[in-house]
């Protein structure tokens, strides 16, 4: 009986030591496990070699007629536009080539920075509408919101990723300058006053970006070689993605095609 007892003392007297040196060690692995990763040094793009993508953004499909805004509340408004004005939501030509599309490079630029312009970008009221309808600028570049008419107007950034504003502006008033901290695709630009006022600005922390013209045409110069994933982005139709891969000094082609059914390809 004391034979068995005295058993059982060195057994539990063993398992406590091994709760005592476990412990410690589980906690020893656990802070090794978390040391953190030296992070990369970040490089600046190498302008040697760099290319170009271009291309056109079009709609596979009928073109939708313009809708009509209607401007009644405000006689300044209608003034500007005697004989009505359409909608920006969706403007392309009779072949379908589509305009206001931003086409970025969404991924492949790794962890290369890149210097804002020091060139404001400008947005102005005109005739009671946002000129341009869709403007595409880079973290910490200014943008100046002009009014040229002769109403009152409420610039509304109704930001998610930045800081939301909301500043009145008088006919004549000063340019109301921002600047964007954060990436953000696409913030809408709104007048409180006027309701059928919007316009969208996108902002990137790289200069790899356009806006599609009248003709769809588009262009990403200064490229430099890599694989990317390019993404177009519409306000009605959504996004399409492809990727490319581009070799030193080559310019290649692209198109997209948004179906308005699915928003898609």
């Amino acid at each position: 009986m004391h034979r068995n007892i005295d058993r059982l003392g060195i057994a539990l007297a063993c398992c406590g030591g091994l709760f005592l040196v476990l412990p410690g060690c589980a906690q020893k692995a656990e802070v090794t496990g978390n040391r953190p990763t030296p992070a990369a040094a970040a490089s600046p793009a190498d302008p040697v070699g760099a290319g170009a993508i271009r291309g056109s953004v079009r709609i596979d499909g009928p073109v939708p007629k313009p809708r009509a805004l209607k401007m009644t509340t405000d006689p300044a408004c209608t003034a500007a536009h005697p004989e009505g004005f359409a909608s920006q939501e969706v403007v392309a030509d009779a072949s379908g080539n589509l305009a206001n599309v931003i086409v970025y490079v969404k991924e492949g630029l790794g962890n290369r920075t890149f210097d804002a312009p020091k060139t404001a970008l400008e947005l102005d009221q005109q005739g009671c509408v946002y000129v341009p309808h869709v403007v595409a600028l880079m973290t910490g570049q200014p943008l100046r919101v002009k009014n040229s008419d002769r109403t009152l107007h409420n610039v509304h950034s109704a930001s998610k990723n930045n800081r939301e504003w909301n500043r009145s502006q008088t006919p004549g008033a000063p340019i109301i300058e921002e600047v964007f901290s954060h990436e953000e695709l696409a913030i809408a630009m709104k007048c409180n006053v006027h309701p059928w006022m919007k316009s969208y600005v996108a902002v990137f922390q790289h200069p790899y970006f356009a806006v599609s013209g009248a003709n769809g045409s588009f262009e990403i110069k200064n490229l430099p070689p890599g694989t990317y994933t390019i993404e177009a982005w519409h306000e009605k139709y959504g996004t399409l993605r492809q990727t490319v891969t581009l070799g030193a000094k080559e310019a290649k082609s692209l198109s997209f095609a948004f179906r308005p059914a699915t928003g898609g390809n």
